[in-house]
C-alpha cells in the first residue's frame, strides 16, 4: 500500500478532482485528507466529497489553518504511525492532478535508488529546483532529459517521501507555515546522505500553483531569510535581507520592476518579522494564502 496527503483548505470541488485522480494511479492507495479549518460550508462539502471518495480515505480535520507544513505533518504523523508501516508516502495539495500511474513511476524511480529519500513529479515548467546561499530556494533551466535529475529539494505539487528518510531526518519545519519548507526539508535529507531527485517526464499539474496576496509574499520574504540564515548562516542571510529592502524600495518607485507576487505591505512585514523572529502564521492583517 501507498499512503497519499492531501492537504486542503476552502476548495472541496479542487480536492474532488484530485482524489480523481488519485484513483486513476492504478495503485493500493490509502489517502488522507488534512482539512487546514475549512470554513463550515466547504468543510460540510469536503466530508460528502471524501465519503465519495473513488480511493480508500480518510478525513483528518484540524480545526484551524495551520499552513502547508504542519497540515502535511499531520498526515505524515498518521502513516508513520501505522502498524503496516508502508514505505511511501506521496504529498499534495487539494488541487494537484497527477497524470495516470504518475505515483507508480515515480515509486519506480526512486525504488531503483536505494539512497533516494525524497522525489516529486514533472510540473512541466522546465526548471529544477536549486538552492542559492544568498537567495535560497529557486529554479534554474533543466537538463531537458527524461529520468532522474538530482536536486536540491523537491517542489510540493507531488512529493514522494520514504519513511526511512522521515525517520531519520524529521518532518517540516512548522516555523515556515508555507513556502520554503520543502527546500528545508531537500537540504536537511542530503545532508544526512540522502539522495533528492525529479523525475522528468512523470507528470502532474496544479491549476491554480501561482496565487499573488499580501500573505504570499510576507512568507516568501520572511521564509526565504530563515533559510538562508538556517543553511547558509548569519552573512548570508543580512546580504539577503539588504537586497529584500532594495527591491521592495525600487518597487516602489518603479513599477515595472514588480514580480508577479510583489505586495509592498506584505514584504515589508515578512523583512520585519524575520528581523524579529516571529514565525509560524502571517499577521492577522495580512490575508492567508490558499495553500
Amino acid at each position: 500500500m501507498v499512503w497519499v496527503v492531501v492537504v486542503h483548505w476552502n476548495q472541496p470541488r479542487w480536492c474532488e478532482g484530485s482524489l480523481a485522480a488519485l484513483a486513476e494511479q492504478g495503485l493500493d492507495l490509502h489517502v488522507v485528507v488534512v482539512d487546514n479549518g475549512s470554513e463550515p460550508e466547504r468543510l460540510a462539502e469536503l466530508r460528502a466529497v471524501v465519503a465519495a471518495s473513488p480511493v480508500s480515505t480518510e478525513l483528518l480535520e484540524l480545526g484551524r489553518n495551520t499552513g502547508f507544513g504542519p497540515g502535511a505533518n499531520a498526515g505524515f504523523r498518521r502513516w508513520l504511525a501505522d502498524g503496516e508501516r508502508a514505505e511511501w508516502c506521496a504529498l499534495m495539495p487539494h488541487d494537484a492532478l497527477p497524470a495516470p500511474g504518475t505515483i507508480g513511476r515515480l515509486i519506480a524511480m526512486a525504488e531503483a535508488r536505494p539512497r533516494a529519500g525524497l522525489a516529486c513529479a514533472d510540473v512541466g515548467d522546465g526548471e529544477t529546483p536549486v538552492f542559492d546561499p544568498y537567495f535560497g530556494g529557486m529554479t534554474v533551466a533543466s537538463s531537458g532529459a527524461e529520468g532522474w535529475e538530482p536536486v536540491d529539494y523537491p517542489h510540493g505539487t507531488l512529493l514522494l517521501a520514504r519513511r526511512a528518510c522521515m525517520e531519520e531526518i524529521g518532518l517540516f519545519d512548522e516555523r515556515y507555515f508555507a513556502y520554503c519548507e520543502e527546500a528545508d526539508l531537500g537540504l536537511r535529507a542530503w545532508a544526512a546522505g540522502w539522495e533528492v531527485g525529479l523525475a522528468h517526464g512523470v507528470m502532474v499539474t496544479n491549476p491554480t500553483m501561482r496565487s499573488g496576496s499580501p500573505a504570499v509574499d510576507y512568507l516568501m520574504h520572511r521564509n526565504t531569510l530563515l533559510l538562508v540564515r538556517e543553511h547558509s548562516g548569519r552573512y548570508h542571510a543580512f546580504i539577503r535581507g539588504c537586497i529584500a529592502v532594495w527591491q521592495l524600495g525600487r518597487g516602489l518607485v518603479q513599477p515595472s520592476s514588480r514580480g508577479w507576487m510583489f505586495d509592498a505591505r506584505g514584504r515589508a512585514w515578512g523583512i520585519v518579522d524575520f528581523l524579529r523572529r516571529r514565525f509560524g502564521p502571517p499577521p492577522p492583517h495580512l490575508a492567508v494564502p490558499v495553500h
